[in-house]
């Protein structure tokens, strides 16, 4: 070995000094970057002979540092169990604000909701007995029950408005995730051509891993790392993305609410396109999508249409029992606009003048059997039908006490979502600062740093020039 081998120790420990200071300078640059995992380089000693042979000397020391490769400072263990709190993050992010939007549809307690305008209706039955007489008593009656009716209706489109815009979502997310699986794919085919010809892919597996994220947070899928540096995503058991080819998903079913509420096997669904499948869906952005469009809404929906089906129940069957005020038997007081179901979307008031209220429980006039002319209808300023009809207001099974189980029941529901989302959010949270503490850009780490790689490196340099001095003193005395 050489007597000067020192300068080859020096300008290995300069080469490796510089490139751990050009990693610290990217880490630096990307300690904002979304998705950046911070990178270290690995720094081996390089040993001396240890292979002894004829005529070979060796003084026992190394031969200095070597960078054997740049290292992502990841956890896969957290990376993993973020990908599952993000999933269910976000699926109860999706319940807590469709539960949300559902209560600003119905609006309750208000002055102006259902619960309100059901009060107001039932009280108009009262002022008509009060005053059986009183055309514009019956008018008003007639205006309440539209208004009932209005409400109904117009809770029903927002519920439908709703259920269409959160199917357009799910188009879109469907859309979305098909362009980050076809996004790994690729990536995928690029770190492994990376990592087989031995060059740095640190970047890209960045960018993978948050398409990786991105997936979770929709359908709740998992990754994994193989052998060769490809990422393997699977959704329920099957590969969504196997090495470089990635499954294409599409939302298929019914294309409105009233089409899943008809027939629940038409329900919407996330289907595989090749070959066709349905795809299992529990967590994330998509499963709590279908949760909403196939469950709450339709659910919701239905009630309504029970509240407004118990109100045409709970009212025609006694106002047909009636008379009106020119003596005619009542006919129903709620019907339907387009057929002859009563649901929220259908039901409306069926008389058309405030003389068909049958207010009288009394008969029609009779004819007077000697000059055959009629006899004055003594009986249609009767209120007793007026009477029974404002008291079934809260008539057990009527349309009032199954609103409030509603009203109650999505208050409940509403809340309960809103807690676990709260409990969810800080175990994401709890998870995400870890995984941040591990491969995250740290300033103060990165600036401590940059100062030891700059001392090791001027001690380096200051080694090359003690042995620049040394062969300068050897010269000289030879030159003497």
């Amino acid at each position: 070995m050489s007597t000067f081998s020192g300068i080859s120790t020096a300008l290995s420990g300069l080469y490796a000094q510089r490139q751990a200071l050009d990693v610290n300078g990217q880490n630096i640059a990307n300690a904002n970057t979304e998705g950046y995992t911070r990178q270290r380089v690995e720094l081996n000693s390089v040993g001396g002979t240890v292979t002894p042979s004829m005529y070979s000397v060796t003084d026992g020391l190394g031969n200095g540092v070597t960078a054997a490769g740049v290292t992502r400072l990841r956890d896969e263990f957290l990376e993993a169990r973020g990908q599952i709190e993000h999933a269910k993050f976000a699926y109860m992010s999706g319940q807590e604000e469709i539960y949300a939007r559902v209560e600003e549809v119905f609006a309750e307690p208000s002055d102006t909701g259902i619960q309100s305008q059901l009060s107001d209706y039932w009280a108009a039955w009262g002022d008509v007995a009060n005053r059986p007489d009183d055309l514009a008593a019956r008018a008003q009656l007639m205006q309440e029950g539209g208004t009932v009716a209005d409400g109904l209706r117009s809770a029903s489109d927002a519920l439908d408005s709703l259920w269409t815009s959160t199917r357009d979502q799910l188009g879109s997310m469907v859309d979305e995730l098909n362009t980050a699986t076809d996004g790994v794919a690729q990536l995928n085919g690029a770190i492994v051509r990376a990592t087989a010809a031995g060059l740095p892919a640190s970047e890209l597996q960045d960018k993978r891993d948050l398409l990786a994220l991105r997936l979770s947070e929709l359908t709740g899928a998992t990754s994994k790392i193989l052998a060769n540096g490809s990422m393997e995503v699977s959704l329920g058991g099957t590969k969504l993305v196997d090495g470089t080819t990635a499954r294409e998903l599409t939302v298929a079913g019914a294309s409105t609410m009233r089409g899943v509420m008809a027939d629940p096997n038409n329900s919407v669904a996330l289907r595989w396109t090749n070959p066709d499948a349905e795809a299992t869906v529990t967590s994330g952005q998509i499963a709590s999508s279908l949760q909403s469009l196939n469950k709450v809404l339709p659910d919701y929906a239905a009630k309504l249409d029970e509240v407004a089906a118990k109100l045409a129940s709970t009212v025609n069957p006694q106002h047909v029992k009636g008379y009106d005020l020119d003596g005619v038997a009542g006919k129903d007081f709620f019907t339907a606009t387009t057929g002859t179901v009563i649901n929220a979307s259908t039901i409306k008031v069926g008389l058309t003048s405030p003389r068909q209220v049958a207010a009288s429980s009394l008969p029609p006039a009779t004819t007077d059997p000697v000059t055959g002319l009629p006899i004055p209808p003594k009986g249609n300023y009767d209120e007793k039908n007026a009477d029974v009809l404002a008291g079934l207001s809260n008539v057990e099974g009527g349309p009032d006490r199954f609103y409030r189980q509603t009203v109650t029941g999505l208050g409940v529901d509403s809340q309960a979502a809103q807690r676990r989302t709260a409990i969810q959010n800080v175990v994401t949270q709890n998870n995400d600062a870890q995984r941040v503490a591990q491969s995250g850009v740290s300033l103060d780490e990165e600036m401590a740093n940059m100062i030891l790689y700059q001392r090791a490196y001027q001690a380096a340099t200051k080694m090359i020039s003690t042995i620049d001095s040394t062969f300068d003193s050897l010269f000289g005395m030879i030159r003497g």
